[in-house]
């Protein structure tokens, strides 16, 4: 059994008189693909803000390789081991991709991945000496990913890295993911979306629905869950003996 990397207990976070996170539990195992999904505005984002120190929660304890982080600010989290991936990827538009990774290297735990090769794992080597700013969309994705790989951690949060990518890509980067989860020993926590990339990559799967998680487990058993099905849908699923029987 592997051991838990990150967790968090009885997570909640106000802003103002909204509750946007409430009683949250949550566990990754080092090496382990736990994906994050639930309908907008389930609270996703803002639990990655939580963990990664952009946000301070209001109640709760989050622990990272059993220290607790909840009060620490950004930069050392990440120097903890924590990578992060944002929605829109903001790389430096007028470096080159290499120098955009080796600066990202320079905030991360000491003898980190050689940033040549980072890009190289994931499909950029070519695009090494062009600006960050005439990359495609896709590419920009896959280069802030390499900058938070730049930092040497031991897990990712990664913000919906598929968004926007047309299923023949989607497909290429899931394989990608999981390749890189083989190959540099790193956990991912993964907000998305595309809820089939999700059943087919991760190894567990975690819905957030008003700000509450109803489910956690095998992706197989969370896509037969009625309240996953309701969240998703916004109305409750009826059995087949309340549509009119089985047929």
């Amino acid at each position: 059994m592997k051991t838990t990397l990150l967790e968090g207990v009885g997570i909640a976070k106000r802003f103002g008189g909204l509750r946007v996170l409430t009683d949250v539990a949550f566990t990754v195992a080092a090496g382990e693909i736990v994906a994050l999904i639930g309908p907008n505005g389930a609270g996703k984002t803002t639990l990655f803000n939580v963990i990664s120190g952009l946000e301070r929660p209001n109640a709760g304890t989050i622990r990272f390789d059993r220290v607790p982080i909840s009060t620490l600010p950004a930069y050392r989290i990440a120097r903890l081991g924590v990578g992060r991936t944002f929605q829109s990827p903001r790389p430096f538009g007028l470096l080159t991709a290499l120098d955009n990774v080796r600066a990202a290297a320079l905030f991360g735990r000491p003898a980190g991945p050689d940033p040549a090769g980072l890009l190289d794992r994931l499909e950029l080597g070519p695009h090494a000496l062009e600006l960050a700013r005439r990359l495609s969309p896709a590419r920009r994705k896959w280069l802030e990913l390499a900058m938070a790989l730049a930092q040497s951690p031991r897990i990712v949060l990664l913000d919906e890295p598929l968004a926007g990518l047309t299923p023949t890509e989607v497909g290429h980067a899931t394989a990608m993911l999981r390749r890189l989860r083989a190959g540099l020993d790193v956990a991912l926590f993964w907000i998305e979306h595309n809820v089939r990339a999700v059943m087919e990559t991760a190894d567990r799967v975690i819905v957030l629905h008003h700000g509450e998680v109803i489910r956690d487990g095998p992706p197989a058993s969370v896509a037969q869950d009625a309240r996953v099905l309701e969240a998703y849908l916004g109305r409750p699923v009826s059995s087949p003996t309340q549509q009119g029987g089985s047929r």
